[in-house]
């Protein structure tokens, strides 16, 4: 016996869930339209469906041509008056049609002499498409149009018409009737509940073969605005789902590392408690208590994974040096790693003055290093005679072996991710275990973010800053107010202070009006010949940058003009004012980082936001958010509600999972019912994995339940 999928393609009946077949199994569906398809993430039937629309079209009413607007998208039919081509510049099909009420052209820039031969005087047609005031009135540019034939209209729906995500190649005709057959599928085979009944019902949703039902094809009169807003019931169906399975994945991740051995490395040490006693300054009681949490988790026999927050200048790099010197101090080794050179090396400078006095000398490793450089790195690192490592992702790469790896340090955890962490972790793993993981970020997180994207890691929170240390005052000024700016940068480098002015850009651009780091740089040696003004960059060499920057740190610069590269991992104290370019186009997160490289010696220190006029609603409000607060975690919570967890997490790296239709802006209320959930799946974890397959399909990279 044989099946048929879709209409008309023949599978063997062995085939038990057709939802599982592949996208070849459907009608239409070849293998060069199956690799155009996998770049929207679909490999099989079900992946369609949940495959969710980004918008609907109202294709249930048709319109009269008499009523059209401009700009409104619109369902019409009409008797075709005359088509022609016209040569206006470029070649193009006309075809004018009217209904009695008005006339509409519709205008074709490609198309072929088939095509044009459709268009016969009194043909009437259906089309769908935005109209626009042209010279002779309303006209459509490629509108999607049907032949009417015999009364029948196929453009009308008795549902409205969805709009999926798109990729070349794939028109969206050709999505609606995969989609289409799909759903007649899913209707002979629902997908698997596998959500509890309970919570079902305790929430009120509906099934999910009636949720995705709905999705693909809501009736007329469905609540537009509740879709468009992602609040529908039936997509909060679906969300919630995809948050769990996300939950689950990464807790699975902490339940697997919690079965692995790793290296107790005992409470505090000797060694320990002489470089905390030789510090040059005391250890916040928010430092001291997160110390001992980590210390605990050191002694215990399975792997740390922690996660420390702390705001900028909380002083978190000494907490992870109290942690290194742990595992050193038995003779293991440690390694540090960061996403930019320019803060690996800050890193480097931090642990080098710190341990010297004990007789460690820190290893370094980066891509940029020179042959012979890397080469003895990577023997020191493969003998164990370097027992703290520095460095950027290099240090995960294949030529890197460690000797007894004990513990790893990843600051600013986001721009790696959770596959590079774990790639790092592999690599440290020997016979005594896992090495001991502890992740850091100087972006506050809100609590609903933090459990949906660091669900794997226990977390410390330094929420207090060094004694003495002052708000930073902040105003937004429009450039029009330049000079004065200049002159205020002028009257604080007199009296011995020194600045950073911040730009986007290293060069001019003419499509971005930002001004550059380089015109900057030029601009003020002109407005400030009495003063000092160096350039650092991400293009510069690394030794023309490190030299800038010692320059900078020594006190032979009073004006340093910079781009980004300064955001994270630079520390001045003599450094009391920041100026930053273009600020309304910059997230609050990075505004925030930016203006926390000053405020760290004790003079009180500024920082200007300059924009550039008019001012969007957007801009505005983060801006206001910068002058009205200095914590952290309230920036944090602004700049998520504003702009996402993409930009808050750096979604466009790799560290936040990416999701088909949850938006944790917008769904992360439903957290702390998805942890409750989460519950009945860690008491049956073999429920859990059928919802991991569906959701994640590289679900193994988190490890197998």
């Amino acid at each position: 016996m044989h099946q048929v999928l879709g209409s008309g393609r023949i599978v063997p009946s062995n085939f038990e869930n057709p939802l599982s077949a592949s996208l070849t199994a459907l009608n239409g569906v070849g293998p060069a339209l199956a690799k155009k398809l996998a770049r929207l993430r679909l490999a099989c039937v079900e992946d369609l469906l949940f495959l969710l629309p980004l918008r609907y079209e109202d294709r249930t009413q048709i319109l009269r041509l008499g009523e059209l607007q401009h700009g409104a998208r619109s369902l019409v039919c009409g008797e075709v008056q005359l088509a022609e081509t016209v040569y206006r510049g470029r070649r193009s099909l006309l075809v004018r049609i009217a209904d009695g009420s008005g006339q509409l052209t519709l205008r074709f820039f490609y198309f072929s002499a088939a095509q044009q031969a459709q268009f016969k005087p009194g043909t009437e047609i259906c089309c769908y498409g935005e109209p626009r005031a042209g010279k002779s009135g309303m006209e459509m540019v490629h509108p999607e149009y049907r032949i009417v034939r015999d009364g029948h209209n196929p453009l009308a729906s008795d549902s409205l018409t969805p709009v999926y995500p798109a990729t070349e190649g794939v028109p969206q005709g050709r999505m609606r009737n995969l989609a289409a057959q799909a759903l007649a599928l899913m209707s002979q085979h629902p997908p698997a509940e596998l959500l509890p009944a309970a919570i079902r019902e305790e929430l009120k949703w509906p099934s999910l073969q009636d949720a995705l039902s709905y999705l693909h094809q809501p009736p007329t009169g469905a609540d537009l605005e509740a879709l468009a807003a992602g609040r529908h019931p039936c997509q909060q169906r679906l969300v919630f789902e995809e948050l769990l399975a996300h939950y689950l994945s990464l807790r699975n991740l902490r339940r697997l590392a919690s079965r692995e051995k790793a290296p107790s490395l005992g409470k505090s040490t000797e060694i320990v408690a002489r470089f905390i006693a030789e510090l040059p300054f005391t250890l916040t009681s928010a430092q001291s208590r997160v110390s001992a949490e980590i210390l605990d988790d050191l002694n215990r026999p399975h792997p740390m994974m922690r996660l420390i927050q702390g705001d900028v200048g909380s002083g978190k790099t000494v907490v992870a040096a109290i942690a290194c010197l742990q595992a050193i101090a038995r003779g293991m080794q440690a390694a540090v790693m960061a996403p930019t050179e320019l803060l690996a090396e800050q890193h480097l400078a931090s642990f080098t003055e710190w341990y010297r006095p004990l007789g460690i000398e820190p290893c370094w490793l980066s891509g940029s290093q020179r042959a012979a450089a890397k080469r003895e790195s990577l023997a020191a690192i493969a003998d164990g005679s370097a027992a703290l490592i520095v460095g950027t992702h290099a240090l995960f790469q294949e030529t890197v072996d460690f000797k007894q790896l004990a513990i790893i340090v990843i600051d600013e955890q986001h721009r790696f991710g959770v596959h590079q962490r774990m790639a790092l972790r592999d690599k440290g793993a020997a016979a005594f275990g896992q090495p001991h993981q502890l992740v850091m970020t100087a972006t506050p997180i809100p609590r609903t973010l933090a459990m949906a994207a660091y669900a794997d890691l226990d977390t410390s929170i330094i929420d207090e800053l060094p004694p003495g240390r002052q708000a930073i005052g902040t105003v937004a000024l429009p450039e029009t107010r330049r000079d004065e700016v200049v002159e205020r940068v002028r009257k604080a480098c007199q009296r011995g202070q020194q600045a950073y002015w911040v730009c986007p850009l290293i060069e001019e651009s003419e499509q971005l009006e930002y001004q550059a780091a380089e015109a900057s740089f030029a601009q003020l040696g002109k407005a400030l010949p009495e003063l000092r003004v160096g350039l650092v960059h991400g293009r510069l060499k690394t030794a023309d940058r490190d030299a800038v920057m010692d320059a900078f740190k020594r006190g032979e610069i009073d004006v340093l003009v910079a781009t980004t590269v300064v955001e994270v991992g630079v520390d001045v104290a003599n450094a009391s004012l920041m100026i930053i370019e273009n600020a309304e186009r910059m997230g609050l997160s990075q505004l925030h980082q930016l203006r926390g490289r000053v405020g760290r010696g004790r003079t009180q220190s500024h920082c200007v936001l300059l924009y550039r006029q008019p001012l969007g609603q957007l801009a505005r409000s983060r801006l206001a958010v910068l002058r009205e607060t200095n914590d952290g975690f309230v920036v944090a919570q602004r700049d998520l509600e504003l702009r996402g967890p993409g930009e808050l997490l750096g979604t466009r790296q790799t560290g936040l999972p990416q999701y088909r239709v949850a938006e944790l802006t917008r769904d992360g209320h439903l957290m702390p019912k998805v942890q409750k959930a989460a519950e009945h799946f860690a008491k049956r974890p073999e429920l859990a994995a059928p919802l991991l397959r569906r959701w994640l399909n590289d679900a193994d990279r988190y490890g197998k339940v």
